[in-house]
């Protein structure tokens, strides 16, 4: 194939993709409203399962809730009939995934929540498969067809199902009154935590710093930066800082002149640091 055709081909699979969302945004309805009263009423955890890739998508949902405020656990339907089953309350709430809502192995799940009364929403590609029939709430996630020649792998359907995931979350998070200073709490690391949480103590050097006067010549600064490791702070009569000297300045100076260790500081300090 021409690289143009690849470019094509590439432009039809995203096309597909998207239009699998839009007919899903185009199937929402009451039954989303319900399950979204449903999330915002756990009073446990939100517990997430699916199969192969359903499973993966349930995977990045369960992470977007949690990061969001809501709880949430991702619980592999085999494991859960072999111990993992530890992990439900009855206070919880689950979400299952399934294109074809006729996993066997799902099945097994589903029983034992109906046995703990826990609420169940489907997401799944058919409304009239017994995992929807089962289910408190079925959400309809179905596409008309999927991105991958002969419908080998599940393409439109899992961006369908994720998207949908998406939806619930963030409707959730409306609902719920979550904020960005409980977001960045919960994400210490990422830009939003540290522009929100991070502090000066936090960063700063917590020692005694050298001062100097910006009349002083820089040969009295360059033996300060030599001894103090890096850091001059310039100040006026008063003990208020005017400026700073740091190592990065004096080699910039050195590359500029030979000819300035008579220099006064105010010469070289930045005013603005």
């Amino acid at each position: 194939m021409e690289p143009n055709d690849l470019a094509e081909r590439g432009r039809r699979v995203l096309a597909l993709e998207a239009e699998a969302i839009r007919r899903v945004a185009g199937q929402l309805g009451p039954a989303f409203a319900t399950a979204v009263r449903l999330l915002a009423g756990a009073k446990g955890r939100l517990i997430v399962s699916g199969l192969g890739k359903s499973g993966l998508i349930g995977r990045k949902i369960a992470a977007t809730l949690t990061s969001t405020g809501s709880p949430a656990s991702f619980l592999h339907p085999v494991d859960s009939l072999h111990g993992d089953l530890g992990l439900v309350s009855r206070d919880d709430v689950a979400i299952l995934l399934s294109k074809s809502g006729a996993s066997d192995e799902l099945f097994g799940l589903v029983g034992q929540l109906k046995r703990f009364g826990v609420p169940i929403i489907a997401l799944t590609g058919n409304l009239d498969s017994p995992l929807a029939r089962q289910a408190d709430v079925a959400l309809d996630a179905s596409v008309s067809e999927e991105a991958c020649p002969e419908t080998l792998a599940p393409t439109a359907s899992t961006t369908a199902a994720l998207a949908l995931g998406d939806a619930l979350a963030v409707t959730l998070l409306e609902v719920k009154g979550f904020r960005r200073e409980q977001f960045a709490a919960l994400h210490p690391g990422g830009v939003l935590g540290k522009n929100l949480l991070l502090r000066v103590e936090d960063v700063m050097v917590a020692r005694e710093i050298p001062t100097l006067g910006p009349e002083r010549p820089m040969r009295e600064c360059v033996v300060l930066l030599a001894e103090k490791r890096g850091t001059v702070a310039v100040v006026d009569g008063a003990g208020s800082l005017v400026g700073v000297v740091t190592a990065g300045d004096l080699t910039r100076l050195m590359e500029r002149t030979d000819q300035f260790l008579g220099m006064p500081v105010r010469e070289v300090m930045t005013k603005t640091p």
